[in-house]
């Protein structure tokens, strides 16, 4: 308990630094710099799983809640993009797994799971029953979402001018009540439901999914109040953050290194395709940065909200890649792995 109390009190001095200094997303990369300094001098931290995990329904619920008529039929535009989503998630596999296994002395698992960009869970889950190092996963799939996260703000501040001071919803107080609480049912029943079913990514898709139909049929007109949603970065900086607690210093003498490595290797990859699709105009430069760099769903969905990106652009093409990559998992492996390993 104390662990938790000092976790969150890490986290909102983090957040109040970065107000101070007037420095970007201070409630989403505020905790996040604060508990990785905590965590790489020792601290111990904990958060509280189910509310962690709860905070991201409000993320789906600010995506479904943008789904109109309009949006939806505008998604069938999108195949040219989205069909480059696998070709993408190969590449990345094969770079990544030699990078790994080669230059690192990973065993084949380990340096297969470290590589797909999936869902940190979904990859620790099958990398361990696949016999990698669960410690090592964590840490590289940690260190990928950090650096990208804490690059695209300044990437986006200085190539595009996005105004990240934009707030992303309108206050409490004028959304009305009706409108809160059918948030809330819809928040709820898409959560659970679809943990129920066994979803990926339950917690951000199942509300989505309930939110776009209330959306759609007319229900639902108003996304999450802005304060809800700065609990929703909270939250989430912070679990990124505690990710490297009781890290040594042999994981980040090999680890770390290993895992901002693939970093730059991503972020180059990500630019290709980013200047491709905007050279054939297949969609504009942010919206096709926020849609292909190989962040964390949740984190990307928050600095599109943030920019006023196309919202239903960029998580189309998350869940796509989230989706090759569990349902590829066992087929890019047998393609990967050599008779050797």
């Amino acid at each position: 308990m104390k662990s938790t109390a000092l976790t969150f009190a890490i986290a909102a001095i983090g957040v109040a630094v970065f107000h101070a200094a007037a420095l970007p997303l201070p409630w989403l990369l505020g905790p996040i710099a604060a508990c990785l300094i905590a965590a790489l001098s020792g601290v111990r931290m904990n958060g509280i799983k189910p509310l962690n995990e709860g905070m991201r329904t409000i993320l789906g619920l600010a995506v479904g809640a943008t789904f109109t008529p309009l949006v939806l039929a505008s998604m069938v535009q999108m195949w040219p993009t989205l069909v480059l989503i696998p070709v993408m998630v190969l590449l990345i596999g094969l770079i990544g797994v030699p990078y790994f296994q080669r230059l690192w002395g990973y065993d084949f698992a380990t340096s297969y799971y470290s590589t797909m960009p999936g869902g940190l869970q979904d990859m620790l889950v099958f990398g361990e029953e696949a016999g990698g190092n669960p410690r090592t996963l964590s840490l590289i799939h940690a260190t990928r979402v950090l650096v990208i996260v804490v690059a695209l703000p300044f990437l986006l501040q200085g190539v595009w001018g996005a105004d990240l001071s934009n707030l992303p919803g309108a206050p409490a107080r004028s959304v009305p009540p009706g409108q809160l609480l059918l948030m809330v049912a819809c928040a709820l029943i898409g959560w659970q439901g679809a943990k129920r079913i066994g979803m990926f990514g339950a917690s951000i898709l199942g509300p989505l999914i309930v939110a776009a139909v209330c959306a759609l049929t007319g229900l639902l007109h108003h996304r999450p109040p802005v304060e809800a949603i700065w609990a929703a970065q909270f939250f989430i900086g912070m679990g990124v953050g505690m990710k490297y607690t009781g890290i040594t210093m042999q994981e980040v003498r090999r680890d770390l290194t290993a895992g901002l490595g693939f970093c730059g290797i991503l972020i180059v990859l990500t630019l290709i395709f980013v200047e491709g699709i905007y050279l054939m105009d297949l969609a504009g430069g942010m919206d096709a940065l926020l849609a292909f760099a190989p962040g964390g769903q949740a984190e990307l969905t928050i600095l599109a909200l943030i920019v006023g990106a196309d919202v239903a652009f960029v998580i189309a093409h998350h869940v796509l890649r989230i989706f090759v990559v569990i349902l590829g998992a066992p087929l890019y492996a047998r393609m990967f792995k050599r008779p050797q390993d």
